[in-house]
């Protein structure tokens, strides 16, 4: 036995060793406080194996930021991060984010502090990286909403192009608008964005990105949909120094009949904004992930809370995935996120993780929900629940050669 075990051990010594010589997948995720976590234990989660490029920014000038939120922050990147640990893959993870910003705020730095966050997605070439939009931003434009879907549309696009080829930019953002004069397209930008004349004229000059690359991948992170903009929301306050949210007793301004119908409005910006980012052959998008449409389904389960303003949604005994402000994830939406963007970037079915994955541990999501998430985050990427037994055969020779060479090493 001893000599196949010996060639059996080497064989596997070999192949580790090639792995751990490849250089590690560089993953940026581009977000807001969907991405970063809004609220701890998922805010600061899993900080120290990440790199939080707005840490050093922030620290610098925290002009706009909110004392609840402090650096450095791990979010649904660190969660990922740990995924990626678990399964045995090398990622090497950042994030570039800010409260409140949209994929506009982050190409032209409109930052308050001047944080150059388009310079953190130039700062090297990137194998993967995740875009997430504002939250309302990418939805159809109704009055007293603060959506502005041509500002996401483009600007989808804009990034896309800028990590994909990286060419210098000189351009007005009036022409991405129709109209057979400078004038006419200036009142056509004016219509659909609400911006100024002279926002809409000025020149924007982006420098060129000397570590563009064609082959990196580009990711769409779809958020969910927000209860806080439902029919049967209420008006919730926040604590401008502890972050806590209070809810009132006024009802919330709010523009949609259901969750549903704001998950599918979602769906099909992102698929728009996809199909743009594509047209003019400079890479285009590689993958969606389905996030808000794992929310949905979740929902439709009856696996949690579908209505956090009802009087027994505290009571009801099920998982809720919002946190009290009724727009961001809690721990629960969060790592659902965070299964559905493993299971997109990495192809790895995220109900492999298993019950007793760690970082569910960490955060306080027992086993059983933990299970329950992957599995829905599993259906909606379209995963065979149940392995072949061919796999399962291979995976079984894999775990019983590892704890043989453990224990017979050759000296």
């Amino acid at each position: 036995m001893r000599p196949a075990l010996t060639s059996l051990c080497a064989l596997a010594t070999l192949a580790a060793g090639m792995a751990a010589h490849a250089d590690p997948v560089r993953v940026l995720f581009v977000g807001n406080s969907y991405t970063f976590g809004r609220v701890d234990p998922v805010m600061s989660y899993n900080a120290a194996n990440v790199h939080d490029l707005t840490a050093t920014m922030n620290a610098a000038n925290a002009t706009g930021s909110n004392p609840y939120e402090p650096h450095p922050w791990g979010g649904v990147a660190g969660i990922f991060k740990q995924f990626t640990v678990q399964a045995g893959l090398d990622y090497d993870v950042s994030l570039s984010t800010r409260n409140a910003a949209s994929l506009r705020g982050h190409f032209l730095n409109t930052n308050s502090a001047g944080w150059d966050l388009r310079g953190n997605i130039a700062s090297q070439t990137w194998d993967k990286v995740v875009l997430q939009e504002q939250s309302d931003e990418p939805l159809p434009k109704q009055p007293g909403m603060a959506s502005n879907p041509d500002w996401f549309l483009n600007y989808t696009d804009k990034i896309e192009d800028f990590i994909h080829n990286g060419q210098a930019q000189s351009y007005r953002e009036r022409d991405f608008f129709p109209g057979a004069t400078a004038a006419q397209r200036t009142a056509a930008c004016q219509a659909a964005t609400g911006a100024s004349a002279t926002s809409c004229n000025t020149l924007r000059n982006i420098p060129a990105n000397s570590f563009a690359s064609a082959s990196s991948e580009v990711y769409l992170y779809e958020t969910w949909a927000r209860p806080n903009l439902v029919d049967g929301a209420f008006v919730t306050t926040t604590d401008d120094t502890t972050g806590a949210v209070t809810r009132t007793s006024t009802p919330a301004d709010t523009y949609y009949r259901s969750l549903a119908e704001m998950t599918d409005d979602l769906r099909e910006a992102y698929l728009n904004a996809a199909t743009l980012a594509g047209a003019d052959g400079t890479g285009g998008i590689t993958g969606i992930a389905p996030v808000g449409e794992a929310f949905q389904r979740a929902v439709d389960s009856g696996l949690v809370t579908r209505d956090m303003w009802a009087p027994d949604a505290a009571t009801d005994g099920l998982m809720d995935l919002w946190f009290d402000d009724g727009t961001h994830a809690s721990r629960y939406g969060s790592y659902l996120s965070a299964l559905t963007l493993f299971g997109t970037l990495t192809g790895l079915d995220p109900l492999s993780l298993g019950a007793g994955e760690i970082a569910a541990s960490q955060l306080g999501i027992g086993q059983a929900d933990a299970l329950a998430l992957q599995r829905i985050a599993s259906q909606q990427l379209g995963f065979s629940t149940v392995p072949e037994p061919a796999s399962l055969a291979l995976a079984a020779l894999g775990l019983l050669a590892l704890g043989l060479c453990r224990r017979y090493r050759p000296s």
